[in-house]
């Protein structure tokens, strides 16, 4: 007999008690009939926000329907289907008590709030979470502390890995969008809209003119009116060495996967999101712990952006959203998971791909109706990650700005710029998400304009800049599909103590009616600070004329290059503002004040062969 399709019923703020006496503020909703709550035992989903509980959710939407819902109404669409669903403000946000300590207290009040919905006379002590973003970080945090009553989670574009490595730090260097979700946010706490003087200051903040001023001064920043905000930010980009600040419940889910809930768990992300590497990760680190079934989805989206057929200015076909492809949408996919998980229904979702990945291009090359260019793509089903079958495929850096199979020749001259670090090469898209309004992710043309920041006229392509080298293949004869993960390894020297390099792979299209220049397709791209080189814990400054061996991991990507297409590989020093600026001088992380201009040198003879590994898929 079918379950009935119930009303809702709602009681908010419910104020939920955590192990220290700060209660969190929780909107629940509950099946009803006739007005009142059903007498009778539900699963319960539940999503922790920062974000505001009750408000509209910019993610959550459809292909079909993409204006954004609110969470009452994907709360109303759950509990028709017979769940309790539970939407929370995290400490000091919005209606919860206490004080907002970002990522960190995640853990203990995610675990006492699955604990006490477990114990509910209305909950089946079976509780299902989900969430995009820092939703996605709270349930890996409460994950690694293993509640009772956790029976799945599905973990969107978040849940860091290790923060250190992805999300707060990169290869040594500082993700800026820490900065710019800071300024944001800063405007919406409760203590600066009650007050007045703060909130004015803040109002008055040009984020594009302080970014333009870096480095910031703790308490001369932009964020001196909101001191807590700052204090975080400040500790974050000056900590750069991985010890146990870094180690920690909310940013380090790799040092629980032995301990972590033994749950099933999907995994979202996708090729243009900050979170790429965290899914991956977290999909093999806790495969490999045994803690539950693990499933992986990998679109060619921005951060949430599931339903778009685009990313940045590159359209990959009306099969590239989730919607086409895995389930009717978003609402569907959810609801199938949590029935298999929360109420055993035998729909078959055990026995689904445990990764499912869209391989960009195949398309035209051409601009399509809306301007954006038609690169395609499609679907692909594995039963593991990395592919079964991956070819690693070296290609050496030459002299002559080849990228070859071939290995390099016994005393090539090495290739130098001069990196200014006032002037740093500018984010063209990426694996960019809440960078607003100095910088956005996606798929871009790697040519300066004039509304990007940081760019000058005459608005070249970045490949003319004398600060990026830029090695490419011939024009391929045949289609390669490369997927997976991408490592670059550098054999560098500089006549600074202390720079960083930058890694970009590209499909370079070839010159059509519509693009006569070709189009510069930014793929994936990485960072490494040299200080790094021998130890994340210990870092060890550069001596002049020693030659270094450095390895950037740009994030994993798929992707057909075409036959006429060339595989590039762009080298530099500097991404901003995606990444902080290396002043050059050796200074402590973060506190910087001097800059200086590096001769920055990458050598590419036999004895020190710098190269890229592909991950090459052999044809099907």
């Amino acid at each position: 007999m079918s379950e009935p399709v119930y009303e809702m019923a709602v009681e908010r703020d419910v104020m939920i008690p955590m192990r220290d006496g700060v209660r969190l503020a929780t909107d629940i909703y509950r099946p009803a009939q006739g007005g009142r709550p059903v007498e009778r035992r539900f699963p319960v989903i539940l999503e922790r926000t920062p974000y505001d509980k009750s408000a509209t959710s910019r993610s959550e939407r459809t292909a079909a329907d993409p204006a954004p819902r609110g969470r009452a109404e994907i709360a109303q669409y759950f509990v028709r289907h017979g769940y309790v669903v539970a939407y929370q403000d995290c400490r000091g946000r919005y209606r919860s008590e206490g004080r907002f300590t970002k990522y960190l207290g995640e853990g203990p009040d995610g675990y006492d709030t699955v604990a006490w919905l477990a114990r509910q006379p209305w909950s089946t002590g079976r509780i299902g979470t989900m969430g995009l973003s820092y939703a996605a970080h709270t349930q890996a945090a409460l994950g690694c502390l293993d509640p009772p009553g956790l029976a799945c989670q599905l973990l969107d574009s978040g849940g860091f890995s290790n923060a250190f490595q992805s999300g707060i730090r990169q290869g040594g260097a500082f993700e800026l969008k820490q900065a710019t979700w800071a300024l944001k946010q800063a405007c919406e706490a409760p203590e600066i809209a009650s007050d007045p003087v703060a909130r004015a200051a803040m109002a008055r903040i040009d984020a594009r003119d302080w970014f333009a001023r870096m480095p910031w001064k703790r308490g001369h920043s932009p964020l001196a009116a909101a001191p807590d905000y700052e204090s975080y930010l400040f500790e974050q980009w000056t900590h750069g060495v991985f010890d146990e600040y870094w180690q920690r419940v909310g940013i380090w889910m790799a040092g629980f996967y032995a301990r972590y809930a033994k749950v099933p768990v999907m995994h979202i992300s996708s090729w243009y999101d900050a979170y790429t590497r965290t899914a991956t990760e977290n999909y093999l680190g806790l495969t490999a712990a045994g803690r539950g079934s693990q499933w992986l989805i990998l679109g060619p989206w921005t951060h949430g952006d599931r339903s778009d057929t685009f990313a940045g200015e590159v359209d990959f076909g009306a099969a590239a959203t989730l919607d086409a492809a895995i389930a009717a949408d978003f609402r569907a996919l959810r609801l199938r998971w949590f029935d298999r998980w929360l109420k055993d229904a035998p729909n078959g979702v055990e026995a689904e791909p445990r990764l499912r990945y869209f391989v960009m291009g195949g398309g035209s090359g051409r601009r399509n109706a809306e301007g954006r260019l038609d690169h395609g793509g499609a679907w692909r089903s594995a039963g593991d990650w990395p592919l079964p079958g991956t070819r690693w495929t070296r290609l050496h850096l030459h002299g002559d700005m080849s990228l070859r199979a071939a290995p390099p020749t016994a005393g090539a001259s090495p290739l130098r710029y001069d990196y200014d670090p006032s002037h740093p090469v500018p984010t063209i898209g990426g694996t960019v998400t809440s960078g607003e309004p100095v910088m956005w992710g996606g798929a871009f043309d790697q040519v300066e304009r004039p509304d990007l920041f940081g760019a000058r006229p005459p608005y070249l392509p970045l490949a003319a800049r004398a600060d990026i080298l830029v090695f490419t293949t011939p024009p391929l004869v045949e289609d390669i599909e490369v997927t997976g993960p991408i490592t670059v390894e550098l054999w560098i020297s500089s006549t600074a103590p202390d720079t960083d390099f930058t890694a970009k792979l590209v499909d370079w299209h070839p010159p059509n009616a519509d693009y006569p220049g070709g189009f510069a397709m930014n793929l994936t791209d990485g960072i490494f600070r040299v200080r790094y080189r021998e130890s994340w814990e210990k870092p060890k400054m550069l001596r002049p004329g020693e030659i270094a061996r450095v390895v950037i991991e740009p994030f994993a990507t798929s992707n057909l290059f075409k036959a006429g297409h060339r595989i590039r590989l762009d080298i530099s020093s500097s991404n901003f503002p995606h990444f902080d600026v290396n002043p050059n001088t050796g200074e402590a992380e973060g506190l910087a004040i001097r800059r200086q201009t590096a001769v920055n040198t990458v050598h590419v003879d036999a004895a020190h062969p710098s190269h890229i590994l592909l991950p090459v898929i052999p044809r099907r």
